[in-house]
């Protein structure tokens, strides 16, 4: 006799108590038992990730529970059943149904029907979300997020008070100036000769005061006028206007790449990783994992940036941006799997595009309003050049940035990394690359070649060969070979000496020629398929 499975009945009480008054969703559904298929109304509790129902409202112990962690929840179609034309028939018809589908065999599933369209929705949309897996990704992020704001506030913290100190300093100064005004002013009363009442002055002479007066703010007004102008039509005044304007289209570009991201997250891998939970998925999650790899990451990174530049934005004209590259820079190694992973990613899609359902499902998504007809791949691609973009629009920005500028050095500072980071990434690109085709060319040849699978060979060319039998020149990294020396493959052909990987007819005399005019050379002879 199979052992009944202990728990803890007492916590499931209060854990039922708990679902009756605070439940995410609480209302009656009619239950198909298992064994007689029969409709029977119950009023359900949902708390958390189980589903407690009681045989009516006020009961206060349940009459049953369900775990729906790992569970699908979906609407399906009236029974066949409810077709007929008498009046209950009708009612049945007018039921709106949905199942709970646990995620092993041996279970079946849980049927349940209400009679309130909106209310089945509800009731669908709170089961897909009752699951503690969804409620730890969902605390990464905000844990991810969380961390990145820790840093803009650190960050602004150390801007505050440097701007602290750049107070004290200039109240020291305006201290200063005015002392110095004070003791001119008093100089200025002793030079001063003595006046007599104003009254027994003479009134033209008053008049001539006031034209001069006049005369002394007209000319100080000229001055200043022409002193504006000369500055507004300066070079410094024009570098500062293309450099405020390179700032503005940059926050542009930034809000239009993380709508891109946007777009990539929430109608392609959101969609598709929950089409990979379904009954029939038409894609695994290891191929959505391999195709969307860290684009969600990088979602977040960016909308966290952009929201600093649009701080920036709002305090214009004090642009400052040196900090915000500051905190971006560490965060963009990221990228580098991204890269990394981007030929193979476009590979997986287009294998998971042979699968009917997938594609029909793809085309379903790319007819969404917001990708604007543009294809998953243009997506994919999108983060590709935005390293790239960056770099440029720095260069740009320091070209009209003076160099006594406050964030002159920091900005050089992260062009510099931001270059060392797209080399590293197209060095790794490229190896990737030369190993693939290397591989491809040795698949192709009937008994193999141990030497295309050393990872320090370099693809240089592909091509037909007139002679089947030929000879590989493996060349060392530090031999010296005359680049003007040919080697003739036939009495009409010949091709100039390549520095690795040369071709040569198997031929002795020329294997000889070959030894001896490239002495630090090795030849290994294989025979093509």
């Amino acid at each position: 006799m199979q052992k009944s499975v202990r728990y803890n009945e007492g916590h499931a009480l209060y854990l039922a108590l708990l679902a009756r008054k605070e439940g995410t969703k609480r209302g009656y559904l009619s239950k198909k038992t298992a064994e007689t298929n029969r409709w029977h109304e119950k009023w359900f509790a949902l708390y958390q990730n189980v589903l407690f129902y009681f045989e009516g409202e006020q009961s206060a112990r349940p009459a049953g529970m369900y775990m729906l962690e790992g569970c699908n929840c979906e609407r399906v179609p009236a029974p066949k059943g409810c077709a007929a034309g008498s009046a209950k028939d009708a009612a049945l018809d007018k039921q709106h149904y949905f199942t709970v589908l646990f995620g092993h065999e041996g279970q079946k599933p849980l049927e349940l029907r209400c009679e309130d369209e909106v209310d089945g929705d509800e009731w669908v949309e709170a089961i897909h979300q009752a699951s503690y897996s969804d409620i730890l990704i969902e605390r990464e992020v905000l844990m991810q997020k969380y961390i990145h704001l820790v840093q803009i506030v650190e960050t602004e913290k150390i801007a505050a008070n440097q701007l602290r100190h750049q107070l004290e300093d200039q109240d020291t100064e305006i201290e200063r100036l005015k002392s110095e005004i004070i003791a001119l002013n008093k100089t200025k009363e002793r030079m001063r000769p003595y006046q007599g009442n104003q009254e027994d002055e003479d009134p033209d002479i008053k008049k001539i005061k006031k034209v001069q007066s006049f005369m002394r703010g007209w000319l100080c007004r000229r001055k200043w006028k022409t002193i504006v102008q000369d500055y507004i039509c300066s070079p410094h005044a024009e570098s500062m206007r293309k450099r405020n304007q390179i700032v503005f289209n940059m926050v542009e570009a930034e809000s239009e790449y993380v709508h891109q991201l946007y777009v990539l997250v929430n109608c392609f891998l959101r969609p598709l990783r929950m089409a990979a939970s379904s009954k029939k998925p038409p894609i695994s999650h290891d191929d959505v994992s391999s195709i969307f790899l860290n684009s969600e990451t990088i979602m977040f990174l960016h909308e966290i940036f952009h929201q600093g530049l649009k701080a920036r934005i709002a305090n214009w004209p004090t642009l400052i941006l040196a900090d915000l590259f500051d905190i971006l820079l560490p965060m963009l190694n990221i990228y580098q799997e991204f890269v990394r992973n981007h030929q193979y990613s476009l590979q997986v899609l287009a294998n998971c595009k042979q699968n009917r359902d997938f594609d029909k499902l793809l085309k379903q998504y790319e007819a969404n309003p917001a990708c604007e007809g543009r294809m998953l791949e243009t997506f994919l691609t999108y983060p590709m050049f935005q390293i790239p973009r960056y770099i440029i629009t720095l260069h740009e920005l320091l070209a009209h940035t003076p160099h006594e500028h406050v964030e002159r050095k920091s900005l050089e500072f992260a062009k510099s990394k931001l270059e060392e980071l797209s080399r590293v990434m197209h060095d790794e690109v490229s190896d990737t690359e030369n190993i693939r085709k290397n591989l491809a060319i040795e698949r192709t040849i009937v008994e193999g070649c141990d030497i295309l699978l050393d990872t320090s060979q370099t693809f240089i060319r592909q091509g037909t060969m007139k002679n089947s039998s030929i000879g590989m020149v493996k060349h060392p990294w530090d031999s010296n070979i005359h680049s003007t020396w040919t080697v003739n493959f036939s009495s009409t052909e010949t091709r100039a000496a390549w520095p690795v990987n040369m071709a040569v007819p198997a031929d002795t005399s020329i294997w000889a020629k070959v030894q001896e005019r490239l002495e630090s050379c090795q030849l290994f002879p294989f025979l093509t398929g």
